[in-house]
């Protein structure tokens, strides 16, 4: 686990994060609903030490930064988000981000797509992406089916619903528990507050798309393909892998975002 040595205050909130520093392409990992940074761990060594610059963070509310100091919205996360890309003047930076940190990741690029990069989505649907029926009932569904799970009962239901391996099921689950269920299904309704269909939008950056063989988490294992055929690019699916494929098989998951990075431009810093 990093420390998260670092804060940045905003609205009654300390925003934790850990910035490995150097010169090297910069990559800001932002984790899922009820999670914490501690999910990416296994990417943030492996990145760190090939020379990129590592930045890991808790979203509001989460892990180490807390309280919230103010509700959870998709708003409040996103200027969240940008204000740590300018305190720590990030060179447009590769967004990679888990679930709601894919959705979040996803809303930068669309609200100021000359801020980053590239994007890595792992494990989420495309903010843009047209809604079957079904799908509109699943998302409008999921929150009142939250709401009446017992508070005790909701860690464990998350990380067996999220992860297949035991290593990842005992994090997810210690993610889960430090979020209260009141705060929790916040950071729920806020996912569903980025999706916003527009069919003709496609992403202005290079993209990666990675979802773990056996994710069962709503649409995603439907919806990630067709993502990637909408955006012309071959989606990475990973194997011995469920919702959070990056602690299921980390290794599987370092090796995919490292080829996607070689294609990535450095800064012209970091060149010479």
């Amino acid at each position: 686990m990093v420390n998260l040595p670092s804060a940045l205050s905003l609205d009654g909130c300390d925003l934790r994060y850990a910035d490995s520093g150097g010169d090297g392409l910069p990559l800001l990992f932002s984790h899922g609903a009820g999670a914490d940074h501690v999910m990416f761990d296994a990417q943030r060594e492996y990145l760190r030490d090939r020379g990129y610059r590592v930045v890991t963070w808790d979203l509001r509310g989460h892990g180490l930064s807390r309280p919230a100091g103010v509700r959870f919205t998709a708003e409040r996360a996103l200027a969240d988000l940008c204000a740590l890309i300018d305190h720590l003047a990030l060179d447009r930076p590769v967004l990679v981000g888990q679930s709601l940190g894919g959705n979040l990741s996803q809303a930068v690029v669309q609200r100021h797509p000359g801020l980053a990069r590239a994007l890595v989505v792992i494990g989420a649907t495309s903010n843009t992406a047209p809604l079957s029926w079904k799908e509109r009932l699943l998302v409008r569904a999921a929150a009142p089916m939250l709401s009446v799970m017992p508070a005790r009962n909701l860690p464990r239901l998350m990380a067996e619903a999220s992860a297949i391996t035991q290593y990842a099921r005992t994090d997810a689950r210690r993610a889960f528990g430090q979020v209260p269920k009141k705060e929790f299904l916040q950071v729920w309704r806020a996912t569903v507050e980025f999706l916003s269909p527009d069919p003709r939008y496609r992403t202005p950056v290079p993209l990666c798309l990675i979802r773990g063989e056996r994710d069962g988490t709503g649409n995603i294992a439907s919806a990630m393909p067709r993502w990637a055929a909408t955006e012309n690019i071959e989606e990475v699916v990973i194997p011995d892998a469920g919702h959070i494929a990056n602690q299921d098989n980390p290794q599987a998951v370092n090796e995919a975002i490292e080829a996607f990075l070689r294609t990535i431009p450095a800064p012209e810093h970091a060149r010479r």
